[in-house]
């Protein structure tokens, strides 16, 4: 074998844990400045370990051992690397949580996990007011904004400043733990978009192998720099971003979150090679007004999921390549799409057939589909350890995953005839109207397009008369308050969409609420219904065949 981690033929080593990739690294790059973050603060390859010991020996110190959690309320910051590796050296769990989670939602992962340690932002404490859970025998507060009262949760716990606590670790060293690859390093969240959020059980292995498979997929390599603009409390910033650059040693600078304003300037300032864009992150850039200076940066590729019919044309304004591919925080990136491969909506390549296997399977009753049907994706790994080991204290939810011995990612896709994976929609967000699945991400694509309408949500409604399946209800929040004539919004839907897809219904919306994470609540909006008054183009005499 040459090299370490990811060697120069392609493969990966399976024995390694994150503990020996950040060692490894140190041993290596020393020095070198691995993280530059917003606002100045630095940590080189050599001081992410050391801070990361200190860390470790202050959480055996204090009492912190094997299988404790450690919840990390913080943003993108060098204290979630020092506690994301610290925790992992002493064998704790280490649980990062969206910092803009507040009320039920927060309460909610606090007595899921149960921490034995919190590190939280001094200005985000506050998030913990009126939880009722068993609280933390510890805290360690970031910044000197800790309001003069703590919220009850950590009436009996221990406080220290985040700088104390490390101090409290000084000259101790890490314990040895003999972590495996297939042994528990973290819990992380999903969005909860259908239900209560899970924490997704995370083996070392998963972490790692997702890390370098995105260096592999995007071509990344010492010299690069990868820039973070997404919350390193998510799969994709962690691992498809962060730590992909560690596996080979690359730079990473991170910033504490995206503003399609402020983008180009800091991939140009930083001298970015890479970059990644999630949901409407690279529709927002491209609905920016071109400048002179869209190509003056260093960007060679965007890992970038989904992509509209504009994917070709961003791909020339600003200079780069788009990779596509198909992941969750369960079982890491399966599928990528060669970067040589023209950018194609929706489209997610090829299986990494090295370490998954997947197929296309009837919803209702798990049966394999051939090419070219549109059913639900499910995956399963080949190598022990790199894939999600449960979800953490909701066994039915684990079983009901991980039914007839295949994981159900919940996404509607099809196979194409060259093997290629196609993304269609969440398969709850699938209508099925007169024989046909109907991507509600498509319909809403279109609608977005039209220059009256801000956001859209397109969802199912069952209505007396349509035999058991749906009709299309798009709701609308309108650009600037100015509702749009409905039958005028359907003669730019029309040219646009097959026909079946085009929206029966159409209401208007104040706005939509939304996840933490900025996802839409797609559930609520289908557990309501049609809503009183929508309009009804059937009712209003509106014909497509006029086209």
């Amino acid at each position: 074998m040459r090299g370490e981690a990811v060697l120069g033929d392609g493969r990966v080593r399976p024995d390694w844990t994150m503990i020996h990739l950040v060692r490894a690294r140190a041993r290596e790059h020393g020095r070198r400045v691995f993280a530059t973050f917003e606002g100045g603060a630095a940590l080189t390859f050599a001081g992410l370990d050391r801070e990361s010991d200190r860390f470790a020996a202050a959480l055996a110190a204090s009492g912190v051992g094997p299988g404790e959690r450690v919840m990390a309320l913080l943003g993108n910051g060098p204290e979630i690397l020092i506690a994301f590796f610290g925790a992992m050296k002493a064998g704790a769990l280490i649980v990062p949580v969206n910092i803009e989670l507040r009320g039920a939602f927060l309460a909610h992962q606090v007595g899921n996990a149960e921490p034995a340690m919190v590190v939280a932002e001094a200005g985000l404490l506050q998030a913990f007011d009126g939880i009722e859970a068993p609280g933390p025998a510890r805290l360690a507060v970031v910044g000197d904004e800790a309001p003069a009262a703590l919220p009850d949760l950590f009436a009996d716990s221990r406080v220290f400043s985040f700088e104390a606590f490390l101090a409290a670790g000084e000259g101790g060293s890490a314990p040895e733990t003999g972590a495996r690859p297939g042994d528990i390093a973290a819990i992380m969240y999903t969005s909860g978009t259908t239900g209560p959020s899970k924490g997704v059980l995370l083996p070392h292995g998963h972490l790692f192998l997702m890390s370098a498979a995105t260096a592999q997929a995007t071509g990344l390599t010492a010299d690069d720099c990868y820039y973070v603009s997404m919350p390193l409390f998510h799969i994709n910033a962690l691992c498809a971003q962060t730590l992909a650059a560690l596996t080979v040693g690359a730079h990473v600078h991170i910033v504490r979150r995206f503003s399609p304003n402020r983008w180009l300037d800091e991939v140009i300032a930083c001298g970015a090679t890479h970059t990644n864009l999630l949901g409407v992150m690279p529709e927002f850039l491209f609905n920016t007004a071109p400048t002179p200076r869209d190509r003056d940066h260093r960007l060679r590729v965007t890992l970038a999921v989904p992509i509209g019919p504009w994917g070709a044309a961003f791909e020339e304004r600003f200079g780069l390549r788009i990779l596509q591919g198909f992941g969750m925080t369960e079982c890491g990136m399966p599928f990528w799409c060669p970067l040589p491969d023209p950018v194609e909506p929706g489209c997610a390549g090829y299986i990494s057939e090295q370490w998954f296997e997947a197929c296309i399977v009837d919803p209702d009753t798990d049966m394999p589909l051939p090419a070219g049907e549109v059913g639900e994706l499910l995956v399963r790994p080949k190598m022990p350890g790199c894939f999600f080991a449960g979800y953490y204290r909701m066994p039915e939810r684990t079983v009901e995953a991980w039914r007839n011995f295949w994981f159900h990612t919940g996404d509607a896709a099809r196979y194409d005839e060259r093997g290629r994976l196609h993304y269609v929609d969440r398969l709850k967000d699938c209508v099925r109207r007169r024989g046909e699945n109907i991507s509600a991400f498509e319909v809403e694509q279109v609608l977005n397009a039209h220059p009256a309408i801000a956001e859209s949500a397109v969802v199912g409604v069952r209505v007396e008369g349509a035999g058991g399946e749906e009709e299309v209800l798009a709701l609308l929040l309108p650009e600037d308050g100015a509702r749009p004539d409905p039958c005028e919004l359907l003669d730019w839907c029309v040219p646009r969409m097959p026909r079946y897809a085009v929206p029966r219904f159409v209401d208007f919306v104040a706005g939509f609420e939304k996840t933490a994470s900025g996802k839409l609540r797609k559930g609520d909006l289908r557990d309501a219904g049609l809503p009183p008054g929508a309009w009804d183009r059937e009712q209003a005499g509106y014909t497509i065949a006029r086209h």
